[in-house]
């Protein structure tokens, strides 16, 4: 790749002693490579800072019609923000280095969705958490036959947050809150149905994909390579997911899962039920309450609320012990059951924060 906006100062280098977001052009295109490949791409302050600083660069160059993102390695676009860090964070500073890292990573997702020139994603292998913030408020959003596509907040005792919230709340039916609550992953297909993605495009093409990108119109180009859409499995399960999760609480979802007879009901009640009570719980509150949002910014604004009070609960820091940090996968939530959860300790996410809104909507 040529040179392009400056990729910043080695402070920024990543694990493998290379910068991590490789920035150049390739033709047409102005290239955002994320470069922590042992990491699976995870996003960090500094990556958020270089992707923007390059989006306002190539905004006004005329010889860049569009931007193409991509992830290093063979596993994944990213998977995530770095939790870890921001586990340590809070522990030795109070969370205020992940409070900025937010700030700027939900005001660089709004950036995306709103970008002036095509956004190309090609969402391959790994896309969870901040990675779809990344990739799925793009204008055109590629999946292939390796995609592995999540929010799995619930599991580590957090809520949806990038945008997550808007995106799954605006899926067909009920599919968005059975993937938010039960921290599911899914497929081509399945991101296709949910309006994740636009096109899918095997992994063996991409190349072809990114050579064509470089002379070609991204809508040409994708079309030029792109196959018909892959099996949806949860295209057959909306008659038991529309029913179950339409209920107004979690308590009722859970009874109406486990009561439907179908098996991937009974699978889905499971899963939800060793997730962290209180963070489904506000996870399901902020799905419903962003359908009523009438803009992704506004969506952003309500997550910040909530992403800024989950930093700071017991079940995010035993999420994170228990999932990433011993492993044991023994999670002691607190409160432990469903039916415990207070509407008042609900509310308290969504309360504004005294002069620390995020202030997007």
């Amino acid at each position: 790749m040529s040179s392009a906006p400056s990729p910043g100062p080695a402070a920024h280098s990543s694990a493998e002693g290379e910068e991590p977001v490789l920035l150049g052009r390739r033709g047409r295109t102005g290239h955002i490579r994320l470069n922590r490949p042992r990491a699976l791409n995870a996003l960090n302050h500094a990556m958020v800072r270089l992707i923007a600083g390059a989006l306002d660069g190539w905004e006004g160059q005329d010889e860049v019609a569009a931007v193409v993102l991509t992830g290093a390695g063979e596993r994944g676009l990213c998977a995530g923000g770095d939790v870890r860090g921001i586990h340590a964070d809070v522990a030795a500073g109070g969370g205020a280095a992940s409070t900025a890292f937010w700030a700027d990573e939900y005001r660089l997702n709004a950036r995306i969705a709103e970008y002036s020139k095509p956004y190309v994603a090609v969402m391959d292998g790994v896309v969870m958490g901040g990675g779809v913030g990344l990739s799925a408020h793009g204008s055109v959003r590629v999946v292939t036959d390796r995609t592995v596509l999540a929010m799995p907040e619930t599991a580590i005792g957090f809520v949806p947050d990038v945008g997550g919230t808007w995106l799954l709340s605006r899926a067909p039916g009920e599919l968005g809150t059975h993937l938010a609550l039960t921290a599911s992953s899914v497929g081509a297909g399945d991101a296709l149905l949910c309006g994740l993605a636009d096109h899918f495009v095997p992994a063996g093409a991409l190349e072809e994909l990114l050579t064509a990108l470089e002379e070609e119109t991204p809508a040409r180009a994708v079309a030029r390579v792109a196959r018909p859409a892959p099996e949806a499995p949860l295209a057959g399960q909306r008659s038991w997911i529309d029913a179950c999760y339409a209920a107004d609480s979690v308590p009722e979802i859970l009874r109406r899962l486990r009561d439907h007879g179908n098996p991937e009901a009974k699978e889905a009640a499971e899963s939800i039920e060793s997730r962290s009570p209180t963070a489904v719980t506000v996870t399901l509150a902020a799905l419903r309450r962003a359908r009523r949002l009438g803009s992704l910014r506004e969506a952003l604004d309500q997550e910040y609320r909530v992403s800024l009070t989950a930093l700071h609960s017991a079940d995010f820091a035993e999420g994170v012990r228990a999932r990433l940090i011993d492993k044991d996968n023994s999670p002691r939530w607190s409160p432990a059951r469903f039916d415990a959860v207070e509407q008042a300790d609900v509310e308290r996410y969504f309360a504004p924060l005294a002069g620390r809104e995020l202030g997007l909507g």
